[in-house]
């Protein structure tokens, strides 16, 4: 399937919707950003589907295993259905940053695999994220924006990398990022 007509917000995981923990690995860690889950759900209402993009060198590293993730994200997706919230799909890059890698952010491949699979029209869609991979991953596909959130590494991005942030959006956080774009 080919670029289609669906809207998306591609959402990084660790500090953009949940706290960042070095290396997190177990459910029971697993915290929220505040308003994350809300803001996901006023997203989701408003038609458009959430797909999160992550990168989870831990495993490359050998901190933990590719099951440790799909723990997590079973955890996640059982707290987000909880309010009626969904995610249409997970993509994981699970190399360490110097191995090779067809997905890792910032690259755009994983957003290219979403539009080809699920009709996604990169073009009406969003990237969120806490840290400049994340932006570049949206730019290098082409969504029509890249937020960067405060949450996370997103203030020392915001404050180290300034003159990098070309045309992204800068906002405290997954909710006011929502905000921005049902606003937009």
């Amino acid at each position: 399937m080919k670029a289609g007509s669906r809207r998306a917000i591609f959402i990084d995981r660790d500090g953009t919707l949940i706290l960042d923990k070095d290396y997190l690995h177990k459910p029971e860690e697993v915290r929220f950003i505040d308003g994350a889950i809300h803001a996901l759900k006023r997203a989701s209402d408003a038609g458009f589907v959430i797909i999160m993009v992550t990168n989870q060198s831990g495993v490359g590293r050998g901190y933990f295993t590719l099951d440790d993730v799909e723990n997590v994200h079973a955890y996640i997706i059982r707290e987000l259905a909880r309010e009626n919230v969904s995610l249409l799909e997970i993509y994981v890059a699970p190399e360490a940053p110097e191995a090779p890698s067809r997905g890792r952010k910032p690259s755009p491949q994983f957003l290219f695999d979403a539009r080809d699979a699920h009709g996604i029209d990169l073009s009406r869609s969003y990237m969120v994220g806490d840290k400049l991979i994340d932006l570049e991953c949206g730019w290098n596909a082409g969504v029509r924006k890249s937020i960067l959130v405060r949450t996370g590494y997103g203030k020392n991005v915001e404050s180290m990398e300034a003159s990098k942030l070309r045309d992204a959006i800068v906002a405290d956080d997954i909710n006011a990022a929502v905000d921005w774009i049902l606003n937009e």
